[in-house]
């Protein structure tokens, strides 16, 4: 029975991150810490964002729930830890791999998920400043872009 606990913890984990992702997304990168989070909106000619260290904060507690529930054996926030984990990883397989195309893959997908996907973010970068943005979240996409047409400019990857 303790092991359906911990898989309940870790799917919630998961999909608690994307509440998290978007309070995070609208209320700090585009708030207080705007400035680490704007050369992802403007594109850079680097490798390397300062946006980039948001991976790096949001690694943190994830692992601290996982360190500290394996040293204080407590495997209820290994769950919760591993949980945060899993959709961090999400998040950069279609963040920075497939919408970005950090990494060439995927760019020709057909699957209706993915391309609202594509959409929501690429509506999310028209504005260069931190004011006028919409879709915040990611995992979870508004049923607006979810629409038949191919040749719409935003089913194409995001090259900034």
């Amino acid at each position: 029975m303790i092991y359906l606990s911990y898989l309940f913890l870790f799917f919630l984990a998961f999909f608690g991150m994307e509440f998290v992702a978007w309070f995070s997304h609208k209320y700090i990168m585009h708030g207080f810490l705007w400035k680490l989070h704007k050369d992802h909106h403007r594109g850079t000619s680097t490798t390397l964002q300062n946006n980039d260290w948001f991976s790096i904060i949001f690694a943190l507690p994830s692992f601290l729930f996982i360190f500290l529930g394996f040293l204080f054996e407590n495997y209820l926030n290994v769950a919760v830890g591993f949980g945060m984990t899993a959709y961090g990883c999400v998040y950069f397989f279609v963040h920075d791999i497939f919408v970005h195309q950090r990494i060439k893959f995927l760019r020709d997908t057909t699957n209706p998920y993915m391309l609202a996907l594509r959409r929501a973010h690429k509506s999310h970068h028209k504005s260069l400043e931190k004011e006028n943005t919409e879709s915040f979240g990611f995992i979870i996409v508004n049923k607006k872009y979810f629409t038949k047409d191919k040749t719409h400019p935003a089913s194409k990857h995001i090259t900034r």
